[in-house]
């Protein structure tokens, strides 16, 4: 058993809390095995009506997986991390078709893989210190846990910015894209934790539910989904470029700052993960880029850069968009054969 998550049962409502403060309450593997084997057991009790996911400390609920932890193991060839990425995937999964109300609360910073155990539940609530992101082309990866369908289906090319720029939402901007549903003030925090012992989500949520914070990528729309409707990296710098916006030239500053090779695929897992018509099938698919980052040099240069040494100077190979080529990306999307996540079937 891993004491880096609390797992109880209050009243009618199965408690689910994070508890690594100091590290941001980032994932191990103990800890996704430990949540998926209580789930599993909570959906089958009948006193158990509700199921609530909470984070230890004020500063966020995760930050997302261990990445140093990744870092150390893609170093020895990955078989660690592979695994880690499986029953990551997989808990995603069973949270997004769980047959009990799934309440999560996005307090503070959600990133990353803590995005995957709070934005597949069918109750995902943020406050007024919300920060939710998919950050992963800052470390040479492509956006996973499930959020690369997020991103797709968010308004317009919301999520192609989002996701190439890995840029932050507040409160406003995570409901706005389709990241969350209800906000409820942190002053409110306790009462609607309380009221969940006893009542079910939506009464909690009439009580103590606010209304919604505005959202600052409402009114940037327009340059938003003229620039990223693009079909390549390249030509949405050129549109990002010749916008004459401020935003629009910081967000092209933030895109060349990441891993070419991860631009390039990103932007083709988003456009696949159009098509989709599960979220199994978009795990499928992040397994199989998950497991070439592995095999690739930019994730572990990236989480060496960001993190171990922290110089925020990654030297990413291939150097320049132009010389990732469209093999190379094809190969992040190769069928794994008998090694497939194999969710869609």
């Amino acid at each position: 058993m891993t004491t880096d998550v609390v797992l109880e049962q209050v009243g009618r409502l199965g408690r689910i809390t994070l508890d690594r403060p100091r590290a941001l309450n980032a994932l191990t593997h103990e800890m996704l095995l430990a949540i998926e084997r209580r789930l599993t057991d909570w959906a089958a009790d009948d006193g158990v009506g509700a199921v609530l996911l909470t984070g230890a400390g004020e500063r966020g609920l995760c930050a997302g997986a261990d990445i140093r932890a990744l870092h150390d193991d893609a170093k020895l060839g990955g078989a660690g991390a592979r695994r880690f990425f499986r029953d990551e995937y997989r808990l995603n999964h069973l949270i997004s078709r769980y047959p009990k109300p799934y309440v999560a609360l996005m307090d503070g910073i959600t990133m990353g893989g803590g995005v995957g155990l709070s934005a597949h539940g069918s109750v995902r609530v943020v406050t007024e210190r919300s920060t939710v992101a998919m950050p992963e082309t800052r470390i040479g990866l492509v956006p996973d846990v499930g959020g690369s369908r997020l991103l797709a289906r968010a308004p317009g090319e919301l999520g192609t910015h989002l996701g190439l720029t890995a840029a932050s939402m507040g409160p406003g901007d995570a409901l706005l894209c389709g990241f969350a549903d209800h906000f409820v003030p942190v002053a409110a925090l306790a009462g609607f934790t309380a009221a969940l012992a006893e009542a079910t989500p939506a009464e909690a949520l009439a009580r103590y539910a606010a209304e919604v914070p505005e959202a600052a990528l409402a009114g940037q729309r327009e340059w938003i989904d003229a620039c990223y409707a693009a079909d390549t990296v390249e030509e949405i710098l050129t549109r990002l470029d010749a916008a004459g916006i401020t935003e629009a030239k910081e967000a092209a500053e933030q895109i060349r700052a990441k891993s070419p090779t991860s631009l390039k695929v990103t932007l083709a897992a988003l456009r696949r993960a159009r098509t989709h018509r599960t979220l199994a099938e978009t795990l499928d698919q992040e397994f199989r880029i998950s497991c070439a980052a592995l095999d690739a040099p930019d994730l572990v240069e990236g989480i060496r850069a960001q993190v171990v040494d922290k110089d925020r100077d990654p030297h990413w190979s291939p150097v320049t968009l132009a010389e990732v080529t469209e093999d190379q990306v094809a190969g992040f999307f190769t069928h794994l054969g008998e090694r497939e996540l194999g969710l869609a079937r």
